[in-house]
């Protein structure tokens, strides 16, 4: 639901048509019959998938349901003058390989990053003037540590080791994300050259060993463990162990009580920008200012991207093979490959003729945990939150700790085990985990001057309500409030700043972006649907059993978050199987 401005801020100018739109408009890009490759959906993987087949040569049409690329990275003016990232809001995993090859940059790509990242504010603690105390972390270690001791010295001390172990584990984790799984289906069934060729897919596994050396034990139990069991090894501040457990449960329908929890933080710091590890920033003009960087390079080099152009299904020829799309208004487009960059649920049980694939493929498909804890918000304020733990200057501009992700409800990691344990009941989380960011901190253009953007990403919110409820809009208003409140406590003012709201459940995402069940990553990043069974086990090298279709989104390797790595490795799987004919 998303309500007007109240016409208090001076409004801003529209952004600029597009360079993609340009493109393709000065190419007279009509539709055609025939395309080399066809991908379904722009997404930002998809758009990816496009940009680099046809730098190969392979002559590619993107098709795109909604009337604006981006997929789940997008930006959209809901109130007047004020400009979100809808969905995806912060960028960080992009690969290198990507921003170089498919030169961003020169594409209108202008990142801001974040520094401190960080902030934890505390509720007042007790009776008294006594001032909340934060927790601010950033890229100064000193400081950091600075931060840290006014919870713990013991902490501070060893938070340099920490990250340096958090940081290895990255590193052997990141060959990993830009090669496809080692391909256990050529290992069982393949012939004798099969078998050899994939011999060369266990080179990045082996070269994580090599980097994690006599350490594998520990790192090991980091991908398996509760991240509770982790963090109480290393640390014994709550405040500290909330914010870091915060990553590993964010977008996942998971406690940090949860086995596994711990890759999903791994997921989140294993990213960079601009040479720096770890971290994250916005995107000037917002996320859809990255989608249509993408799409610039792709409509560049000769590739068609259309907009409100649904596919309804996967043409398949007698002889078992993908021979193009149908649209939704009955237009058949051949091609030689089909792309999908919808989720494995889509492409698999809703686009493809079932009759071509095997039913025990359909049934591990129709079985992915695809459950969401998330409610975005998005919403315009007339002025900053001022945090009663760090308050704003006379001059109203923004603070450091402004640009940060900030933690609300985080200072114990009970209180997240809390708020995971109402949605498993069927409830809203009754103080719900808060990741409150404003991008119009660092990027003025998003907002009207003296205005702000602020994204609410909150957990936990179940698809389902008890008693099988609907989340209609008195549902959605009624949580909205309690997550409004909650910040009032920390922020007072913030609600009578609110200009309007835009609340995007499970459901409304699922929706308006396609994504099942409301889960960002498509299926769920646990353990049991990562690597070798993203998205099932045998299949998880972007190929499927239909001869020419691929995934290239979210629900294949190596997941979710705006990366990239699965639009690119599709791209290539296809290119390679297209020069072997």
């Amino acid at each position: 639901m998303a309500a007007s401005g109240r016409g208090l801020c001076r409004a801003v100018a529209a952004s600029p048509f597009p360079a993609w739109r340009r493109a393709h408009t000065e190419a007279g890009g009509g539709l055609k019959p025939e395309y080399d490759a066809v991908v379904i959906g722009a997404g930002h993987n998809g758009l990816v998938a496009a940009a680099y087949l046809q730098r190969l040569g392979v002559n590619t049409a993107v098709f795109e349901r909604r009337h604006v690329i981006g997929g789940a990275a997008v930006t959209e003016e809901i109130v007047p003058g004020f400009k979100f990232s809808r969905a995806s809001y912060l960028l960080s995993l992009l690969r290198p390989q990507i921003y170089n090859d498919l030169e961003l940059k020169k594409h209108g790509l202008r990142l801001h990053l974040r520094n401190p990242y960080s902030f934890t504010p505390m509720l007042q603690e007790g009776a008294g003037s006594k001032v909340p105390r934060s927790l601010l972390l950033g890229t100064d270690m000193a400081e950091n540590q600075k931060q840290i001791a006014q919870f713990s010295r013991k902490d501070a001390q060893v938070f340099p080791r920490y990250e340096e172990f958090m940081h290895r584990l990255a590193l052997a984790i990141d060959p990993l994300l830009d090669a496809a799984p080692v391909d256990m289906a050529a290992f069982q069934r393949g012939s004798l050259l099969q078998r050899i060729k994939s011999l060369s897919t266990l080179k990045p596994l082996l070269k994580a060993g090599r980097i994690l050396g006599a350490q594998l034990p520990q790192y090991y139990e980091v991908l398996t463990a509760p991240i509770t069991k982790v963090l109480d090894q290393w640390f014994e501040s709550e405040p500290l162990k909330a914010t870091l457990a915060t990553d590993a449960v964010i977008g996942a329908m998971a406690s940090p009580r949860t086995p596994g929890s711990g890759y999903v933080l791994l997921h989140h710091v294993m990213g960079g920008l601009e040479g720096m590890q770890g971290a994250w920033g916005y995107v000037q003009g917002g996320m859809g200012a990255l989608s249509d960087a993408i799409a610039s390079s792709a409509t560049t080099h000769g590739a068609s991207i259309f907009t409100e152009k649904t596919v309804a299904k996967v043409q398949v020829n007698s002889e078992g093979c993908v021979q193009g799309v149908v649209l939704e208004d009955g237009t058949e487009v051949r091609s030689k490959v089909v792309l999908s960059n919808t989720s494995p649920q889509i492409t698999f049980l809703k686009l493809t003729p079932q009759e071509w694939l095997p039913e025990e493929f359909l049934e591990k498909i129709s079985q992915l945990d695809t459950r969401s804890p998330v409610t975005k918000i998005n919403v315009a304020v007339d002025r900053l939150p001022s945090f009663l733990a760090a308050p704003n200057g006379p001059r109203d501009q923004p603070l450091p700790h402004h640009q940060c992700s900030i933690h609300l409800n985080c200072e114990d990691t009970l209180l997240l085990h809390q708020a995971f344990e109402d949605a498993v009941d069927g409830l809203p989380s009754h103080r719900p985990m808060i990741e409150l960011c404003i991008p119009s901190a660092l990027d003025p253009t998003l907002a009207p001057s003296g205005c702000h953007v602020v994204s609410l990403f909150t957990q936990y919110t179940p698809y389902t309500l008890a008693g099988g409820k609907a989340w209609d809009e008195q549902e959605r208003d009624a949580y909205a409030d309690r997550v409004f409140d909650c910040i009032e406590v920390y922020a007072p003012g913030f609600k009578d700043s609110v200009v309007g709201r835009d609340i995007l459940t499970p459901p409304d995402l699922e929706r308006i972006f396609g994504l099942p069940g409301g889960n960002i990553f498509h299926c769920a990043m646990s353990l049991d649907q990562l690597y070798f069974a993203r998205p099932v086990p045998l299949h998880s090298g972007y190929r499927c059993p239909l001869q020419g279709l691929y995934l290239c989104g979210s629900g294949a390797h190596p997941g979710g978050g705006v990366m990239g790595a699965a639009g690119r490795n599709a791209a290539h799987a296809a290119f390679r199987d297209l020069k072997s004919k």
